[in-house]
């Protein structure tokens, strides 16, 4: 079994581990993993990975290294429950590896790994998917859009379950990442809005958020200064402190709430000093899903996060170009190129170990 570590502590770090795999325990399936994405998602799990717990989906045996979660889809290779049969396909969460062991049961929130380090994680990771046979770019899609949409509608659904906190417009940075563009898209559907959509992005990628076509006004980093003085919310995707603090100090009152969603600026994060105006609060996808589930019932939030990732995949092929890279190690060099703020958000890449 290939493994892929990342050092905890300087998280552009890589190395790939040659592991053996343990014999099954009674109750358990392994899985050989077909693809996964590899996203600025990543980057923010590895960020985030002591002060949410993501690096404790998948413990490894190395002091200081970590595995940093991916989605992707996977094939039941060896079965050792009557919960799952062998051949059995599922999209959910995976180490960025060629293989893992699941203790799979079924319950109210369908197929879950109920392995005892994962029980205080929150559900949503460790739920697992049915999938059928189908073309791989049907996998490779799910796999890099799913997740970073299903966060961009649950910042929607959750701006609009708060009246969008009074604002007038809000402002996306980091509006090129795929969970950027996409909330944008979100906003931008409906027709009657009563807040303005602005983009902030870097110069290089200035063009490509423009060409998008989903935001009111696109401005780069260096020209916060002609935001207008409205009632904002800001939903940052990056983590730049520095863009935080000037964007802030910029607004001032007139900003009623500012969202930390992503770390793709992980290496920027470090605040340097008090901010102007509302204090950034971290906005955690699973509680809008626990707070719906509550109100709506089972399967209803779910139902909506599906038609709209949906909605923008179909498009995909317009604005996103999938590259598709064989073998575990390849994966080492395209997290890297994330976390070290370099890749290009055109692409979409994609494993297959």
């Amino acid at each position: 079994m290939q493994q892929i570590l990342v050092n905890q502590n300087a998280i552009t770090e890589t190395r790939m581990l040659e592991a053996k795999g343990e014999p099954l325990a009674p109750g358990q399936a392994r899985l050989a993993i077909e693809s996964f994405a590899v996203t600025s998602n990543n980057v923010t799990y590895a960020a985030a990975g002591f002060d949410i717990g993501y690096w404790q989906f998948f413990p490894t045996s190395e002091n200081g290294w970590g595995i940093v979660p991916v989605w992707g889809s996977a094939k039941v290779v060896e079965s050792r429950t009557d919960v799952l049969e062998l051949g059995t396909r599922l999209y959910g969460f995976y180490p960025m590896a060629s293989e893992l062991v699941i203790t799979p049961e079924k319950g109210a929130a369908g197929l879950v790994d109920a392995a005892a380090h994962r029980a205080k994680l929150p559900l949503i990771y460790n739920q697992y998917t049915p999938v059928k046979t189908a073309p791989a770019s049907e996998d490779h899609l799910r796999a890099l859009l799913q997740p970073l949409l299903a966060t961009s509608y649950l910042i929607y659904d959750w701006l609009l379950d708060n009246d969008f906190f009074g604002a007038k417009q809000i402002i996306v940075g980091s509006a090129s990442s795929k969970t950027g563009l996409g909330l944008c898209s979100y906003l931008a559907e409906a027709e009657a809005r009563g807040v303005k959509i602005v983009g902030l992005t870097s110069a290089g990628n200035r063009a490509f958020v423009e060409g998008l076509g989903h935001c009111d006004t696109v401005l780069t980093y260096d020209q916060i200064d002609a935001l207008d003085h409205v009632p904002s919310v800001y939903v940052d995707m990056s983590g730049n402190s520095t863009v935080k603090a000037k964007l802030h100090s910029t607004l001032k009152n007139q900003l009623k709430h500012s969202s930390a969603v992503g770390l793709s600026h992980w290496d920027q994060f470090t605040p340097t000093a008090p901010l102007d105006g509302p204090k950034p609060q971290f906005f955690f996808a699973p509680s809008q899903v626990a707070k719906r589930r509550e109100e709506w019932g089972p399967g209803k939030i779910e139902a909506q996060i599906t038609a709209a990732w949906k909605r923008i995949a179909a498009s995909a092929s317009d604005w996103m170009e999938v590259q598709v890279h064989d073998g575990v190690a390849d994966a080492e060099e395209v997290y890297a190129t994330l976390a070290r703020g370099e890749a290009d958000p055109k692409v979409g890449a994609i494993i297959r170990p």
